[in-house]
Parts: structure tokens; sequence; C-alpha cells
């Protein structure tokens, strides 16, 4: 079964070499560019990935222009910027091909190199508290390497299209009765600096868009 990989992409020529030379067999890559100003997707193109451009800024956006863009039944989505192996991918995938569970979620472990600043690592510790009492289900991080059913996730109609977008993911997954679960995934030393935490900025508009959509006030661009 071959599975769609959605990489939400800003200015990442520098990682996508490496991220889709590891993309495993089966694993099709859809790069989604999202306003980039270097050549990410020139560069993805030219080794194999398919190229989706989404103008509307947002990573909620960039999601889900790639969500609409795949056909797999199974899809994928990750950060393109080098702090995840796309090797890891089936692990987290495997368990919604075997029918074991409806979402997955890789529980991010720290690796050498790895940039995870204190402040991001204990506002997602208290996002997972909320959504274990929320759903139910036994989540430690709000992991950014996921996988789950095309059709489904489209049914869940999700409406935040900024940094809220993760979470209204697992928040619907939860009310519709979803199976929800996570596998250790490696975080590694990402390349280039992060979109949400590496700014004093992008932290305060994710923890905004985080806030909205835990208050049930959905979101758009």
């Amino acid at each position: 079964m071959e599975i769609d990989v959605v990489l939400p992409c800003l200015n990442e020529e520098a990682a996508l070499p490496w991220v889709l030379g590891r993309m495993p067999s089966g694993f099709r890559p859809i790069v989604v560019d999202n306003g980039s100003t270097d050549g990410s997707a020139k560069v993805a193109a030219g080794l194999g990935a398919r190229v989706v451009s989404e103008p509307l800024p947002g990573f909620g956006a960039a999601c889900h222009a790639g969500l609409t863009a795949a056909t797999a039944d199974v899809v994928c989505v990750m950060d393109a910027d080098a702090s995840l192996d796309p090797e890891q991918l089936p692990r987290v995938a495997g368990p919604v091909l075997a029918g074991a569970a409806d979402l997955v979620l890789g529980r991010r472990v720290l690796r050498p190199g790895a940039s995870w600043p204190l402040h991001a690592r204990l506002g997602n510790a208290v996002l997972a508290r909320k959504l274990r009492r929320r759903t139910g289900a036994g989540l430690h991080d709000l992991g950014p390497m996921r996988a789950c059913g095309r059709a489904a996730l489209l049914g869940l109609e999700l409406a935040d299209r900024r940094f809220g977008y993760p979470l209204e993911m697992v928040l619907r997954a939860g009310a519709a009765g979803w199976r929800i679960a996570e596998v250790e995934v490696d975080y590694l030393a990402r390349t280039g600096r992060s979109k949400v935490t590496g700014t004093v900025r992008g932290t305060l508009r994710a923890i905004g868009d985080m806030r909205r959509v835990m208050a049930g006030k959905g979101g758009t661009a």
C-alpha cells in the first residue's frame, strides 16, 4: 500500500535533500510550498517530490492543501526541517495500516543536538495533559509526525489554518471516538531555525492559536 506524506514547507531548501532522500519505499512525499522565498519548490521537484503551492500562510493551510492533494487511503504528516527522520514513518503508520489505531502521533525523544526549548517542552506537556483529560488517549506529546486515514481526516472538517491545526486534529478525533495512539520517534537537530519556537513572535502566535482551539472557537488564517 502506498502512503502519501504531507510536508508543509517554508524555506526548507537546505533540509529537503536529507528529508526526501530518507523517504521509505511506498511513502510518496507531497511538499507543500507555503510561500517559500528560497529554492524549496525547485529542490523538492528536482528530487522527485510532488510539489503543491499554498499561498495562504499558515501551518494548517499547508497541511490542508497537502491533504486535499493526496490520494492514498492513509496519509502521514511531518515537518520538513530534518528534525524528524522519514525512515521512522513506518513505525507511525504501522498501527493505522494494521487497523489497531485511527490516529497515531510520534512521541518525540530528544537526541543529541536537538533544539526543543524548555518553554516549548513545558507548554507541550501541559497541552498533552489536557488532551489526556479531553480524549482519554494516553498522549504525552502533541507530536508533529502522525498518520491516519485520509478520508476520515477530511471528514473531521478541521477549521484552523494556523498553528492550532495539530491540536484541533486530536480534539476532533477524540470527540469522534477515534482510537488515538503514540509511538516513540527520534527528535533530531533541525536544519535552520524553528518557525514556531525559534522566535518569540512564533511562540506567542502558536500559543494564541492553540488557546483558541482549546476554547472551541476554531480558527482561520
